[in-house]
């Protein structure tokens, strides 16, 4: 029997499917039990409720996970929920690595889905960190207080934007490295444009 939130357009997806393939399918019928509407998202399957984005299924090389879009608000008593990178806020992650490690979770992976579902239901919002939070690097502020069209220009980008160049300009560790990374993007900024425009 079909399930009512199977989307059929996903079907190839699944099929087509190089690495995972089992994996995903057994988390997509947990997932399509807990109620949730099946959607194709940013090329990978995320299930909804009433347009809201729950969690999404994708797969790396080492892993496949479920991802959880406000997973930070969830209670992880099982320990099992991961977050992806330091500035990853909201997101995280329940990893596996085979078909058995999901059919074994299969009880406490709905648990958390069923708390997911909840916590939106409940109009639950994480509290993100505001751009401003962010620190700038010396390199990026000394150009920022050099050249006003920069400054107005780098204002002018959406929080958004601006904290991922905040971010790419802090990540390394030597000065040079950090001012060369500012001074290529500095006609990025001027344009409007966010560092993966």
């Amino acid at each position: 029997m079909t399930h009512p939130g199977r989307n059929p357009r996903l079907d190839g997806f699944f099929v087509k499917a190089k690495q995972w393939q089992e994996e995903f399918e057994k988390l997509r019928a947990i997932i399509l039990d807990c109620q949730l509407t099946e959607e194709l998202k940013w090329m990978h399957p995320c299930y909804t409720l009433q347009g809201k984005n729950i969690v999404l299924i994708h797969g790396f090389k080492e892993y496949c996970a479920v991802l959880f879009f406000k997973g930070a608000l969830l209670q992880d008593a099982h320990g099992i929920l991961v977050q992806q990178t330091e500035n990853v806020q909201a997101e995280r992650q329940i990893r596996f690595t085979n078909v058995q490690e999901i059919i074994a979770m299969e009880t406490i992976l709905k648990e958390y889905i069923l708390a997911a579902i909840e916590a939106e239901k409940a109009g639950l919002k994480v509290d993100y960190k505001k751009t401003t939070e962010y620190p700038i690097p010396d390199e990026f502020q000394q150009k920022l207080d050099g050249f006003p069209a920069l400054k107005a220009a780098f204002e002018a980008l959406t929080p958004g934007r601006q904290r991922a160049y905040i971010l790419y300009f802090s990540q390394p560790k030597q000065a040079k490295t950090r001012d060369a990374r500012v001074d290529k993007c500095i006609p990025q900024i001027l344009e409007g444009k966010g560092l993966d425009d």
